[in-house]
């Protein structure tokens, strides 16, 4: 059940964005807090190239492949019931029901998920949260945010957050240092995943800032809309101007 404190941070951020329809991505992005936001994006930049990047480089030279695996794979069956719930306020029961039988595959035959035997059976994985939800529900995505260690958001993404807490079953059935261990080896296995896009950004962008803010909005967007935006909400010229 929603805490009262949780329920009135969602309240107060769904004001922010009520109403407004969904931006395409090629319009231009509601940033009124870009100085702040820039702030908040050095600072996750310092702390990842000082701690995070050297780690995740440590990680993925040692431990070898098939274990780095089985942590990504475990990490995803844990996160498969927060698809679930999405998938049936998105009005997708199918996609609910094969993502319901993928969890259920892959938690007991793929020994909690370590092992994805599920997607040689034909059960493909999806990811949907409470952000998307808000976004099929009709809700523009607001301001743009960049959080501290969680990097860029948006208000509709991030009022689905206090949602994702409560099915998140790592922070339901583990505390003390079982939990922050738990977190700290997800956060450092996605970052391995993502070694060489930090390369591609941190090479060839003149704005990392801005480069990460219209990446993360462009697939936002995609996400949304399962991969297959509507064609017809943008034109040649919101493209290339007149």
């Amino acid at each position: 059940m929603l805490r009262v404190k949780q329920l009135a941070w969602i309240v107060l951020l769904s004001l922010l964005f009520a109403g407004c329809a969904i931006r395409t991505p090629y319009e231009e992005a509601s940033d009124p807090l870009e100085p702040v936001n820039r702030v908040v994006y050095q600072f996750n930049d310092r702390l990842d190239r000082f701690v995070l990047k050297p780690v995740a480089r440590g990680y993925h030279q040692y431990i070898p492949p098939p274990a780095r695996t089985g942590v990504r794979n475990f990490f995803n069956n844990v996160y498969e019931p927060l698809t679930i719930v999405n998938n049936v306020l998105q009005g997708k029961p199918g996609q609910a029901a094969g993502d319901t039988m993928r969890f259920g595959f892959n938690t007991i035959f793929g020994v909690l998920g370590v092992f994805d035997v599920a997607s040689g059976w034909g059960l493909e994985m999806h990811k949907e949260d409470f952000g998307q939800t808000f976004g099929v529900w009709g809700f523009g995505e607001g301001w743009y945010l960049m959080l501290p260690l969680l990097g860029p958001s948006t208000v509709r993404d991030t009022a689905g957050l206090p949602l994702e807490f409560e099915v998140d079953l790592v922070a339901r059935n583990t505390s003390g240092v079982t939990r922050y261990s738990a977190y700290s080896l997800l956060l450092i296995s996605r970052r391995a995943d993502l070694l060489s896009a930090s390369d591609v950004l941190e090479s060839g962008s003149v704005d990392p800032y801005l480069q990460v803010r219209e990446a993360y909005r462009q697939k936002r967007w995609y996400d949304i809309h399962d991969g297959n935006p509507p064609d017809d909400d943008f034109s040649d010229e919101e493209l290339f101007g007149d």
